[in-house]
């Protein structure tokens, strides 16, 4: 079963009645599971293909018990065992390299949702040893980390969320129906039509790239090949995580949100900030405040505090690139994610030093400055991509084409052109949101919204049907 697809939104819609049947705690519990076990056995090829995963999750629940008693211990080696015990596991069973090939299981299983299923174990782990974590059963365990509209690729809840967002047992009324169904409907819109589009058209640049003669036809192409790419990756992931928040609204679950407007950052470390939140999010509640505090207890020095946080933020980011895959195009997808942020924070604490806090604001807030900004962070993340969709061969023949005055010109060119770009579609938006009907924005209108989402359904709807070739599958979840 697809996510996201039509036979998913039929299960979801099956699993919604039967969950809002009744306003009962434990009702709700078992349906939830029953359908977090359908959608779950859905993802297995057999019964044997689940055991890893199944056994991980075992191995988790013993691990948040066996912390909540080192808590109660103090027992500060045995947790820090756990830590150790469970990221080994999950790296063996996701065949990380630095294991020998003979150590790995020799039959075929499934991994799929996996990661973000480790984070969920991990979370519970350490905040069980923090004891800030809520009361859990079995049950509620099982259907906290095999959330079937989360499971795929998440988003990344965490348990305490979740625990308040099922203990309230209200049906959705029909404005959260709506925002559900406008959430559904974009998501859709986004994953089979712009990403269908944006895919096809980076596939057609790359095939016509070796053929095409002249400099600023290779530099044309080279732009496409580029730009088309994290185009899609926004389409293809957001437009995942508005079916499965929008799902997510039928069973009283609000879901955090994945992209805030990303490609209107200032900086990269802004950009993390709204990019994968929850898993950045994740990343700097457990690692990199938790790296950060140790380094400033090492070096208790004021002076040598701002670089600190140099070195959490490229740690931090490293293992966002790592945790991506095993292979080394992600190492040196996770070196450019922590050495992007890291000297974007090297950059700030420079500036102010030599022009001052208030001078450096002022500058930060020059329009030219800005716009400058947004089109260099957008066009760092299309640099980095390039190690993430692509590998070593690719890229060499990419760069070979374009040769060397070929390659400045086109990452010049897709910095001018991100930067005009972003600020005309950033304008044109402000604009719109000043055409009033009354008080309320016309854009922003329900009437507006409705009519956008009858259009979207319909457009979305014609293009499954007319299209030859089947949407590009969700990439993150691969991972």
């Amino acid at each position: 079963m697809n996510v996201p697809s039509f036979e998913f939104l039929g299960f979801a819609a099956i699993a919604a009645v039967a969950f809002n049947l009744f306003r009962v705690a434990a009702w709700r519990q078992v349906v939830l599971l029953a359908a977090n076990i359908i959608f779950f056995a859905s993802q297995m090829q057999s019964i044997v293909s689940c055991v890893p995963f199944l056994l991980f999750l075992v191995f988790g629940f013993v691990l948040m018990r066996l912390a909540q008693k080192t808590a109660e211990d103090n027992n500060r080696l045995l947790f820090v065992t756990s830590l150790v015990a469970l990221v080994l596991v999950f790296a063996w069973l996701k065949k990380y390299g630095f294991f020998p090939s003979q150590a790995f299981l020799s039959f075929p299983y499934a991994t799929i949702g996996l990661s973000y299923v480790f984070f969920r174990v991990l979370h519970l782990v350490i905040d069980a040893r923090g004891g800030t974590l809520p009361s859990i059963t079995p049950l509620g365990y099982a259907n906290y980390t095999l959330n079937f509209t989360a499971l795929i690729s998440g988003p990344i809840q965490l348990y305490p969320d979740y625990k308040d967002q099922t203990d309230k047992l209200s049906r959705p009324n029909v404005v959260i129906i709506g925002r559900a169904l406008e959430r559904i409907v974009t998501g859709f819109l986004k994953v089979f039509v712009l990403s269908h589009i944006l895919h096809d058209m980076q596939g057609q640049a790359l095939s016509l790239l070796p053929e095409t003669m002249g400099m600023w036809g290779l530099v044309a192409q080279g732009m496409i090949v580029a730009v088309s790419y994290p185009l899609f990756l926004y389409c293809n992931f957001s437009g995942y995580t508005d079916v499965v928040i929008g799902v997510g609204y039928f069973f009283g679950l609000k879901l955090p949100e994945n992209f805030n407007n990303p490609f209107i950052a200032e900086n990269f470390i802004n950009f993390w900030g709204r990019w994968h939140m929850s898993l950045s999010n994740w990343l700097k509640t457990y690692v990199y405040y938790t790296l950060l505090l140790k380094l400033m207890e090492r070096f208790p020095a004021r002076a040598v505090e701002p670089f600190l946080g140099v070195i959490a933020f490229f740690v931090t980011f490293f293992l966002v690139g790592i945790w991506h895959g095993q292979t080394s195009e992600f190492v040196m997808f996770g070196i450019l994610q922590g050495g992007g942020v890291a000297v974007n924070k090297l950059y700030q604490i420079q500036m102010a030093q030599r022009l001052g806090k208030k001078n450096y604001k002022a500058l930060c807030a020059q329009p030219l400055y800005v716009i400058a900004a947004r089109g260099l962070t957008f066009t760092w993340f299309t640099f980095t991509l390039f190690w993430f969709w692509s590998n070593w061969e690719q890229i060499g023949a990419f760069y070979a084409s374009l040769g060397w005055v070929g390659t400045l010109l086109m990452w010049g060119a897709v910095w001018a052109g991100a930067s005009a770009v972003i600020e005309i579609v950033r304008n044109m938006w402000q604009w719109a949101l000043l055409v009033k009907a009354g008080d309320t924005s016309v854009v922003r209108s329900r009437y507006t919204r409705t009519v956008c989402v009858t259009i979207f359904a319909t457009l979305t709807t014609v293009f499954i049907l007319l299209s030859n070739s089947p949407a590009p599958d969700i990439v993150y979840k691969t991972f």
